[in-house]
C-alpha cells in the first residue's frame, strides 16, 4: 500500500531499468566489451534493490504494523522473516 507519489518513483524507476536493460541487449547483440556489459548490469541490479528497499520500507511501515495493530503478529513476524530470507539470497 504505497502512497501516490511512492508509486509514481517506483514506476520511474521501472522505466529506467527498462531502458537499462534494451541497452544491455544492444550492447551484446553489438559483441560490446564484457566489462562493458558487466557494469551495466550491475546498475540494473542496484536499481532493482532499490525498488526492494522501497517496497519493503512500504510494506513494513503500513502493511505490517496494520497486521500488528489488527492483532495479527503471527503473519507479520512470518513476513517479514520470509522477507529478510529473500533479501539474503
Amino acid at each position: 500500500m504505497e502512497t501516490k507519489n511512492d508509486k509514481a518513483k517506483l514506476v520511474r524507476r521501472l522505466k529506467i531499468i527498462e531502458g537499462q536493460v534494451r541497452g544491455v541487449r544492444e550492447m551484446i547483440e553489438k559483441n560490446t566489451y564484457c566489462i562493458d556489459v558487466i557494469t551495466q548490469t550491475s546498475a540494473v541490479k542496484q536499481g532493482l534493490s532499490q525498488i526492494e528497499d522501497l517496497l519493503l520500507a512500504n510494506h513494513l511501515s503500513h502493511c505490517v504494523v496494520n497486521q500488528v495493530k489488527s492483532g495479527n503478529t503471527k503473519k507479520a513476524v512470518e513476513e517479514v522473516i520470509q522477507v529478510y530470507k529473500l533479501k539474503r539470497k
